[in-house]
This record gives structure tokens, C-alpha cells and sequence, in this order.
């Protein structure tokens, strides 16, 4: 069922998103090599509590048992943080964290490099970044959310990589996923129609290689059925009368 939100919810959940924004932001710059996952987890835990009402939102959800995903080089997503994966230059790192704040939900994502990456790293990370931007930009009142999912696909398929297809963004706000699925993939003025309102998860996962996926023993990591890379962003986004609100901003 789809939950639209009033303009206050979506107000509280921005104030929650500036704090996800800047965790997200006190990773990136405090990831290098010789940490482990699970020392990256903990900063962010930290740091989200130590801001009055927020919490981290993945810690025992669904069972998982980290504060962030953490999926290094052709992990998709969902990878657990442990003290036994420690990162080495020239990786590529998903950081996937949620804040739940004052009651509300948010989500937000980005993939940072681990010292001195590749070129075509990069152009990985840079176009799913900007296919993450497209999709934001198609997410208009009266809009689908195949207009989104199109957006991305489009940027992506351009630069000669593919769109994950198995794993989607989502409703986000008075649970940590609600209604609408939100593709990666589609067509214009198909899915569920924009309404103002709605509060989404946009989160391009894109692959170097192939777009297939399979999951790990663990049963949580999704990684590249070829195991090439893969990279990942994401921003909530509140679709509103003017256009869309990124609620994931750190100002």
C-alpha cells in the first residue's frame, strides 16, 4: 500500500537525512586502507547516536547484524561488516546506511574509493552517480516510476554497463521499505504514478560486466554473477508539487 506523507513528516525525515548525509560524508573521508568493515561500522554507529533520537536503522532488521552495509568490489550490495575483511588500495567500497529519526526512516548510499583507484573505477563510480541524478531528475508529479527506472537505464546502458535488475529501490519513511518497488529499469509512464507525497528510495546498483547477481552462503551478500564490480548511490527523495526533494542532503 502506497503511504503518502504530510509535509511535516517529510520535514522530520529531511532532519533525519541531514544526519544519514553527514555519516555518510565522515566515511568517505575516513575510509582507507588497513580498516576493516566492522571498524567502518562502528564510526558510523557512533556517530549516528551520537546525535539526540537517531538510530541506526539496518542494526537488527530483518536479523541483519550491522549499523551499514558494507560490499567491497563486486559486492552488490547487503555485505555485513566483520573484522576479517580489511580493505586494500585500489578497492571500491558501497557504504548503505539508514537513520531512523523521531520515528521516521531514511536511506542513502554512495560507493567511495579506497586510496588510488582505476580509471574505469572511477567512470563506474562516476556514472552511477549520475544515473542516480537522472533517476532523481525524472521523479516528477504525474510521473511513473518507470520514468525513473528509463532515466537510469539510460545513462547506464550509454556508458556500456548494465542496471542490477533483481534488486530495486523502494518506499521508505514510516517503515524502512514500503510501496512502491522502484526499478532500475522500465519504461515511460509505466508503474505507479508520482504523487506528491511519496517518499522513495532511488539507489542505481550498476555492474562493470553482466547485470546478474547471486547471493552468498551468508545469505545476505548479493555479488556479480562475473565477478567483476559493481557500484552503488542512493538518495530518499520526496516527490513534491514544485518537483523532487532529496531528503538526504547534509544541508
Amino acid at each position: 500500500m502506497i503511504q503518502l506523507k504530510s509535509a511535516r513528516e517529510i520535514d522530520t525525515m529531511a532532519e533525519g537525512g541531514r544526519i544519514l548525509a553527514r555519516t555518510l560524508a565522515m566515511l568517505r573521508e575516513s575510509v582507507r586502507p588497513g580498516m576493516t568493515t566492522l571498524e567502518v561500522d562502528l564510526l558510523a554507529e557512533d556517530f549516528i547516536r551520537s546525535h539526540d533520537g537517531a538510530i541506526p536503522a539496518f542494526k537488527g532488521q530483518y536479523g541483519f547484524t550491522g549499523s551499514v552495509c558494507i560490499s567491497v568490489n563486486h559486492e552488490i550490495v547487503h555485505g555485513i561488516p566483520t573484522k576479517k575483511r580489511v580493505l586494500v588500495d585500489g578497492d571500491i567500497v558501497s557504504l548503505d546506511v539508514g537513520v531512523k529519526y523521531a520515528g521516521l526512516f531514511t536511506d542513502s548510499a554512495v560507493t567511495v574509493a579506497v586510496g588510488g583507484i582505476t580509471a574505469e573505477d572511477q567512470r563506474l563510480l562516476d556514472v552511477t552517480r549520475t544515473a542516480l541524478e537522472a533517476g532523481i531528475a525524472a521523479a516528477l508529479p504525474g510521473n511513473h516510476v518507470g520514468d525513473i527506472g528509463h532515466a537510469v537505464q539510460s545513462v547506464v546502458e550509454r556508458a556500456g554497463f548494465s542496471v542490477v535488475r533483481e534488486l530495486v529501490g523502494h518506499g521508505v519513511g514510516r517503515q524502512l521499505h514500503e510501496d512502491p518497488q522502484v526499478p532500475n529499469h522500465g519504461k515511460p509512464k509505466r508503474g505507479t504514478k508520482l504523487a506528491p507525497g511519496l517518499t522513495i528510495a532511488i539507489e542505481p546498483m550498476v555492474n562493470a560486466g553482466l547485470p546478474g547477481t547471486r547471493t552468498l552462503s551468508d545469505n545476505w551478500t548479493v555479488v556479480t554473477v562475473d565477478g567483476r564490480r559493481s557500484a552503488h548511490f542512493e538518495h530518499t527523495v520526496a516527490i513534491t508539487e514544485r518537483g523532487p526533494r532529496i531528503l538526504t542532503l547534509s544541508e
